[in-house]
């Protein structure tokens, strides 16, 4: 299994809408390098839900439940989306600040490459931010 961060900002595409909705499509994905995060993304891998920009903060975490495909409003078959779930919200919303604080967080993709839609997340650094976000890894 891998783990990723996904981002969303809450006007767009809240978690709250996600909850709702049961699952979803994650598309929208126009960066090179966010884009082939988003084809690595299998079945049965986790990844951070964060609200950018109003937040910025983890607020959950999802399954990916259906790996990368074709976008169809995409006419030159470059861009994709997977499906994804939500699993769990966080018990401890973890902001910006508090992941900067923790050393063993310093390589963390969200700090180094911070306009990255969707970003690796190493399974130490998985750990750590479960831990920070009140949640079992």
């Amino acid at each position: 299994m891998s783990y990723w961060l996904i981002k969303s900002e809450p006007s767009s595409y809240a978690w709250d809408q996600l909850v709702a909705d049961g699952r979803t499509h994650w598309d929208g994905v126009r960066n090179a390098q966010a884009l082939n995060n988003l084809r690595a993304m299998k079945p049965g891998d986790r990844a951070f839900f964060y609200h950018s920009n109003e937040g910025k903060e983890i607020v959950g975490v999802v399954e990916v439940i259906k790996g990368f495909y074709p976008d169809p409003a995409d006419k030159h078959g470059k861009l994709g989306m997977v499906d994804v779930k939500p699993l769990m919200p966080a018990a401890v919303k973890v902001g910006l600040p508090a992941m900067r604080a923790k050393p063993e967080l310093s390589e963390l993709s969200l700090l180094r490459q911070s306009r990255l839609s969707v970003c690796p997340v190493r399974t130490h650094e998985w750990t750590v931010l479960c831990a920070m976000a009140g949640i079992s890894a």
